[in-house]
């Protein structure tokens, strides 16, 4: 079951972090280039209501691995503490993205859309960093030997 529940581990965040990754690094300019800034935004308006869904997803999959995995108690504080900050990103970024959403549809204020598209964008870069940290912990996590 260990194995199972890995590979959905690895799965889910490859999904969740890799997908975000690729569309912040590939998608996301080319789409620009392409549509425009305008066109892009809406683009991305509903790719981050995915990118949430997928991550609440994930999020239950990691606090199921750390629940059956019976990491010794260093490695549980940092996983929960990393979880915490995946997880507390998400209903964050779902708060921040109904406070930008009518300066979509609407004639903007751009200085305010900007101020708030960037706490999203440090949120959502602060998930990703701890999604880093917490895949080294993870598998320094999964290779300790547990006590028989």
């Amino acid at each position: 079951m260990s194995t199972l529940r890995r590979f959905l581990v690895i799965q889910a965040l490859l999904f969740w972090q890799g997908g975000f990754q690729f569309y912040a690094a590939v998608v996301v300019p080319i789409g620009t280039d392409v549509h425009g800034a305008f066109g892009q935004g809406m683009v991305t308006r509903h790719v981050t209501d995915w990118m949430n869904v997928i991550g609440a997803v994930a999020v239950t999959v990691l606090a199921w691995d750390q629940i059956a995995n019976g990491d010794p108690r260093a490695f549980r504080r940092i996983r929960w503490g990393l979880w915490l900050v995946l997880a507390g990103g998400l209903p964050a970024l779902a708060v921040i993205h109904l406070r930008i959403e009518p300066y979509v549809d609407s004639v903007m204020d751009h200085r305010t859309f900007y101020q708030w598209h960037r706490v999203y964008l440090y949120v959502a870069s602060a998930q990703w960093v701890a999604g880093l940290a917490y895949v080294a912990v993870m598998l320094r996590a999964w290779a300790t030997p547990r006590a028989g």
